[in-house]
């Protein structure tokens, strides 16, 4: 069984990240997710980043199991999360998945961005644990963890829009 969503959301800040597409299927008793995201830097991220600061985004999936007259009961949670950064004296963009410490050099910021907004084969829960007919909803949102830039920008990203690089939730049934 697989479940495919395609997302078109408008967002008011341009700049956001967002969801382009998941899609949930069973592998190996197993329900695992794929998920194309997309991410849109704003010229003052953009210039942080030439200058050296490197940007972090946290991808955070999570199933729930819902429930019509009590909260939903959450079966699964999951975080990825990514180092973006630009090393001027080899001209090379570096994403580290903070996970697994896993870093790969780009020589453009096109696949830098391209490779953080794959998410392929995350397992999210065995089948065996889910109830036939119950109701499930996965969701997942790209955040943006401006906490972790300098400090002197940190007091710039509050009322900046160019700096509100997080995306909505994102959910559907599954």
């Amino acid at each position: 069984m697989v479940v495919v969503i395609l997302f078109n959301t408008a967002h008011a800040n341009e700049y956001a990240a967002e969801v382009k597409h998941a899609e949930t299927s069973v592998q190996n008793g197993e329900y695992i997710l794929a998920a194309d995201l997309d991410y849109h830097l704003s010229p003052q991220a953009n210039e942080a980043l030439q200058n050296g600061v490197p940007l972090f985004w946290t991808i955070k999936i999570k199933l729930q199991q819902q429930h019509d007259f009590w909260l939903n009961k959450t079966l699964s949670k999951q975080t990825l999360r990514y180092e973006l950064q630009y090393h001027a004296l080899l001209n090379m963009y570096r994403v580290r998945n903070e996970n697994t410490g896993e870093v790969r050099n780009f020589s453009t910021l096109t696949t830098a961005l391209n490779t953080m907004a794959t998410v392929r084969d995350l397992p999210l829960i065995a089948a065996k644990n889910l109830v036939a007919d119950a109701h499930y909803l996965v969701a997942i949102k790209v955040f943006f963890d401006d906490d972790a830039l300098p400090l002197p920008l940190q007091t710039q990203v509050i009322a900046n829009s160019q700096w509100k690089l997080s995306s909505d939730w994102t959910q559907w049934n599954f």
